[in-house]
């Protein structure tokens, strides 16, 4: 019977690999740190809507209740509607469920959040700093072969 065991990557020099297999190394490693700083942003952009959820969370006081405020139905349209109940607040909690919560549970729920993400931005920060090491560690070995070939080409 044959092992199931999971297989490890299999490791390769870099310094071994010809021009065409760098490039292709480097293509790669472009595209892996295109999209992690992609990813990157929208967890940032995640963030700020969280912390502006936060912000939001601590404009409904009880003094403000009966007041006319602003509805946003949409991300562009927005209806005049009352404040009527100044202690608890409707949370969007995802795939289109809404929560009551408290302003203190809101608040609480909305810190959490951005802190889960505050934590997956430091890992994420740390895997493409190793991205753009290995990058550079790529760059120098391509620049090597260039002016060894080059240096062998001239001595022919």
């Amino acid at each position: 019977m044959a092992s199931t065991s999971p297989s490890q990557p299999q490791q390769i020099n870099v310094a071994d690999l010809d021009l065409q297999q760098l490039s292709d190394v480097r293509r790669q490693l472009e595209e892996e740190l295109n999209h992690l700083t992609n990813s990157f942003a929208q967890l940032k952009q995640a963030q700020a809507k969280f912390k502006s959820c936060i912000e939001n969370v601590g404009e409904v006081k009880p003094q403000n209740k009966g007041t006319t405020i602003l509805v946003p139905l949409t991300n562009s349209l927005y209806v005049p509607g009352h404040l009527s109940d100044a202690e608890n607040v409707i949370v969007d909690v995802g795939t289109g469920y809404y929560v009551k919560k408290s302003r203190a549970q809101a608040t609480k729920y909305y810190e959490t959040k951005v802190e889960y993400i505050r934590t997956n931005l430091d890992t994420l920060q740390e895997t493409i700093q190793k991205k753009q090491e290995n990058m550079s560690y790529l760059v120098n070995v391509m620049q090597a072969k260039l002016q060894q070939s080059q240096a062998q080409s001239s001595k022919v």
